[in-house]
């Protein structure tokens, strides 16, 4: 039997599964739930692990995996506001009203392991489950190398990113190193410093100072295809 708040955190790591194939992390989980400080939060995960519905996945930085839920889950359920805004037809995607799907553009590619050129411009659209974004701009890439493997993102990708220029810790962003490499990495802020982390072991971490690196988006979600 779960407490109402390992309930609600496993419903809501599930449904971050679910939507973007990443685990949130501690700071969006004790958002989430309203907590006042991570700890809790460590608490509820041990938990969860114990009685069989999560597991840690070793070697990986805040990756879990669900198990099992409560017969009296409801997946869909939206905690703490985390479920995205249905489109409507506006000015940022190209939406389809008759499947609820919508069109964002494919700026090329982008690698999750050395950094490669700018994002280039435009070279097609892509079709999106509408639910998958909200408001704001967004656009999609292709995912070049394995850097991000151990957050669930694979070579051959297409990530779904958000337009913006902030991030919080913790956050794959796409990030703009030196005005002319673009990499997806997981972004940390420490003081004057930036790290830019990757999600496998063979990578290193890199630092640069503020003035480097400009976030230009942050991820979403993801597509994978099986063809």
């Amino acid at each position: 039997m779960l407490t109402k708040k390992q309930h609600a955190l496993l419903v809501f790591i599930n449904q971050r599964l679910t939507d973007s194939g990443v685990s949130p992390s501690f700071d969006e989980m004790k958002d989430a739930l309203g907590l006042a400080s991570k700890s809790g939060i460590h608490r509820l995960i041990t938990a969860l692990e114990e009685r069989g519905f999560i597991k840690r996945l070793a070697h990986r930085a805040r990756a879990l995996e669900v198990i099992k839920l409560p017969e009296s889950s409801v997946p869909e359920k939206s905690i703490g506001g985390f479920k995205p805004n249905i489109v409507s037809n506006n000015s940022d995607p190209v939406a389809s009203n008759s499947n609820n799907i919508v069109e964002i553009p494919v700026l090329g590619r982008i690698a999750a392991g050395t950094p490669i050129e700018a994002i280039q411009h435009e070279t097609s659209k892509f079709p999106v489950p509408a639910a998958m974004v909200g408001h704001g701009e967004h656009y999609a890439l292709t995912i070049s190398g394995d850097s991000m493997i151990d957050a669930g993102i694979h070579d051959g990708d297409t990530v779904i990113i958000r337009k913006t220029q902030t991030a919080q810790n913790g956050d794959i962003v796409v990030a703009l190193v030196d005005d002319q490499e673009a990499t997806l990495k997981r972004f940390h802020k420490k003081g004057n410093s930036i790290a830019l982390e990757a999600a496998n072991p063979d990578y290193e971490t890199r630092i640069f100072g503020p003035d480097r690196v400009v976030v230009q988006g942050t991820l979403i979600g993801l597509m994978r295809s099986y063809n």
